[in-house]
Formats: structure tokens, sequence, C-alpha cells
């Protein structure tokens, strides 16, 4: 058997993968990337254990009325993951068949989540297409939400919008638009707010003018702000109390979730930071870089395929005569993990890993590819 100071030797080594960024200064495929910070750690160590399905643990308790307060919604719900969340919020929101729900085209829900939809309610989904190509705007919503009572027809009961949408900044002013709208129509509305932290970093409103918006939004603690897990849904107290019932019917009860929910407290204070909009933390530096890549990557003559309006640049490589793989393939060669032609700037890339990212520009766009 290991002696006590053999176990924490053990431990101390273990411990200092804390320390840094680490591979994630050089992985540009996406946010996610981020690593747990050493305050992140400590917050762990300091937490309660108690059992969250029952309603116990403190950590999580006030975690989840933080989230509440600062989004102005009366209750939330601690769950794994930004699908959980979405799932969770949507089964929530339908009573009793039959019944859709209209989203974009691109939406998370729809593209990213394992039919989610589908399976776990029975819903049609009607995916839309903005007609000015970047986000849903209410004449886009009102052409293809069914309101009539006819029998042939799967009547519209929720609309679930996402923002950020491929790093695209819905408008504030539209989002009002729409759930006005809708609530005219008894539609309810959530929104997929995993990088709504983003969306409201980079000008487009305070976090509590865009959640206390909906009727439910979920967040999400590990993209961007640097949690190793957890997102959230907050809603009404009553919408609270019935999506727990549905966490628990897809496994989502966690006992001792307080080493969940003191890193993810963390994340929000530090990453995000403590002013309503987001400008005190992390986030901000982020969306700079991102823009200085979009500078990089046009000024040697490439095309973007969408605006850069957060932490996302999207490369029309198509237009530049490469392959889907090729800038994968020169990224690897200079130490950089990249996917295709979406590059997503996180608060740990480094001043290196954009140096290495022109080399990758120069040697894509020169004609040096592979073949």
């Amino acid at each position: 058997m290991a002696s006590l100071s053999t176990v924490s030797k053990e431990g101390a080594s273990r411990s200092s993968t804390w320390q840094g960024a680490g591979a994630a200064e050089f992985d540009l495929r996406s946010d996610t990337m981020t690593k747990p910070t050493p305050a992140m750690l400590e917050a762990i160590c300091q937490t309660t254990l108690l059992d969250d399905v029952f309603g116990e643990d403190p950590v999580t308790n006030d975690l989840e009325a933080y989230v509440a307060g600062r989004t102005q919604h009366e209750s939330s719900l601690l769950v794994m993951s930004g699908t959980m969340g979405n799932q969770v919020a949507i089964r929530t929101h339908l009573k009793e068949p039959p019944y859709s729900v209209l989203c974009d085209y691109r939406a998370h829900i729809i593209c990213y989540e394992a039919g989610g939809v589908s399976s776990l309610t029975g819903a049609t989904v009607t995916p839309v297409v903005p007609q000015n190509g970047t986000y849903l705007t209410l004449e886009d919503i009102q052409k293809h939400a069914v309101l009539s009572d006819n029998i042939h027809f799967c009547p519209t009961k929720l609309i679930s919008l996402e923002n950020t949408l491929n790093g695209i900044v819905m408008p504030l002013a539209e989002a009002r638009r729409i759930v006005e709208w809708a609530h005219g129509n008894d539609i309810k509305v959530h929104l997929d707010g995993a990088r709504l932290w983003d969306a409201v970093a980079s000008g487009a409103g305070s976090l509590s003018d865009w959640a206390s918006l909906f009727d439910s939004v979920s967040l999400c603690f590990s993209k961007g702000l640097g949690a190793p897990i957890g997102s959230i849904v907050v809603g009404s107290k009553d919408f609270i109390k019935k999506a727990r019932w549905f966490r628990k019917s897809i496994g989502g009860g966690v006992r001792q979730a307080g080493v969940i929910a003191a890193a993810a407290r963390i994340a929000v204070e530090e990453t995000f930071g403590p002013d309503p909009h987001g400008q005190q933390g992390k986030i901000p530096e982020s969306h700079k870089k991102a823009k200085r890549v979009a500078d990089m990557w046009t000024s040697r003559g490439g095309k973007l395929s969408n605006p850069v309006d957060t932490n996302m640049v999207w490369l029309d490589i198509e237009s530049s005569g490469l392959g889907p793989n090729d800038l994968t393939q020169i990224g690897q060669e200079k130490g950089l993990k990249l996917n295709g032609s979406r590059i997503v700037v996180h608060y740990q890339v480094s001043e290196e890993s954009l140096s290495r990212l022109e080399q990758v520009f120069d040697a894509a766009l020169s004609g040096n590819a592979p073949a």
C-alpha cells in the first residue's frame, strides 16, 4: 500500500496539470477546449458534497440562485451539458401533441444534438433559412409558423432561437420582436444561449436584457468560460420544478453536484466577469484576437463566409482553392489544432498561437497547401 506521503506527492504532481493553459493555448477547434484553472480546482476542493437530487447541496443551490438573479429569472437548474439543457427545456415547454418546434436551420438543437428533439418529445422540427443570410427575423418566423387549427398541419408551440449562432449575434431588438409576437400567439420561446456570454460581451445588450426576455434560456459554463463541465437552464419556478423531473428521467440527476457547481461559479465570476455586460472579464480580449485572425486571412487575399461578431472566424476556403482538410494538415505541422474552415478563439489562445496561425495562412494562401 502506498504511504500517505507518496499519495500526497502523486496528488501534487497531478494538480500541476491545472497550471497554465497547456494544450488549450494552441487549440483553435472550439472554445470547449479551454482548460479549467487553479481557482476552479481550489473551489472544487472547498466545495460541499451533499445530494443535489434531493436539493440539499448548498454550493449547487447557491449557483442556481446566483445565475437566476443575474438573468432576472425566478429559478434555475444545473445540467450536465448544453444539449441536456436545451432538450430538458424543450421537453418541459411542450405540453401535449401535436406540436412543432421552429428554429434556424443551422441551430444546434437540430444539427448537433443527436436528434434529441424528435426522439425525446416526438415533436416535428421546422428548420428555417433566414432571408438575410445571418439571423432569423420576425418575418422569417411568421412565414413558417403554423397557427391554424387545421388538422392537416402541426401547430407551432415553441420557437427556439440561438445566440450566438456560428458566432453571429442576433440583435436584441429583433429577438424582442419575435418574442412579443410569439407570446401574443400563445407560443413559448426558448433561447439556446450556450454562447450568450459572447453576445453580451460583444456589446449586444446586458445579460439580464437578453435572458429575461425569454421563457427559458440555457447557458453553458464550459464553452468559452473554462469550466470543466456543466450548463444551466433558467426560467420560472414552475418551469424549473417540472424541468427537474425531465432532467432526472434522462439521467441528469447528480448526487454530489457541488464539484461541478463550484467550478462553474468561478467560470462565471472570473471569465465572464462581475458586470452585466461582460466587459470586466476575459471574453472581450478573445473577440479582439478573432478580428485579428480575420484581418490576417483577408489581408492575404482570403475571404470570409460569415461576419466576425464575436470569437468565431469562418474562412471561405473553397474560394481560395483549398480542400476541407488543408488548413488542419498545415496546422499540425505548426503545432496547432484546427478544424476545417472554422477558427474559434478563446481566452487561453496565446500570441504564439496567433503567430503560428499566420504561418499557416501564409502556407495555405501561397499555394503551398498539401497536394
